[in-house]
């Protein structure tokens, strides 16, 4: 999470709302990372997580990131939900919950939904009062 959180950091440097995410392989090293990148990127899909889960599946040479661990500072949304099923990541570590959007397990519990047939272990709170700083700040930054 301390990688995830740095990321995050340098969203906030960019203007993007401060998201970090890293993708760990099974032997827990960092294959992964992105940070939100919308608006440098003018790309409404360059959210961290779809970032991170490029850069894996790049580094490991296959779309398919069995056994591999999603770290993020918050939780996804609908769209990184369905990417990190897509890519078949077997755990998500999350940061602060999203009440507004959160889908993975706040809002809607995209990654556990059993017709779907997919289950991801969910681990969250990991320093969830540091990534809810950082969008607390964020977003007071900007009224």
């Amino acid at each position: 999470m301390s990688r995830a959180l740095e990321l995050a950091v340098a969203a906030a440097q960019a203007g993007d709302v401060p998201v970090g995410a890293v993708v760990l392989d099974s032997a827990g090293t960092i294959i992964g990372e992105g940070h939100n990148q919308r608006e440098l990127a003018h790309d409404p899909t360059a959210h961290a997580e779809v970032l991170a889960l490029r850069d894996a599946a790049t580094t490991s040479g296959s779309w398919r990131l069995d056994g591999c661990t999603l770290v993020v500072t918050l939780e996804p949304c609908l769209m990184c939900a369905g990417a990190l099923l897509a890519a078949r990541v077997q755990r998500l570590v999350i940061g602060a919950w999203d009440d507004k959007a959160g889908a993975t397990g706040s809002k809607w519990d995209v990654v556990r939904d059993s017709r779907i047939g997919s289950k991801v272990e969910v681990i969250s709170g990991v320093r969830a009062d540091e990534s809810a700083a950082l969008l607390q700040k964020f977003f007071e930054s900007r009224r």
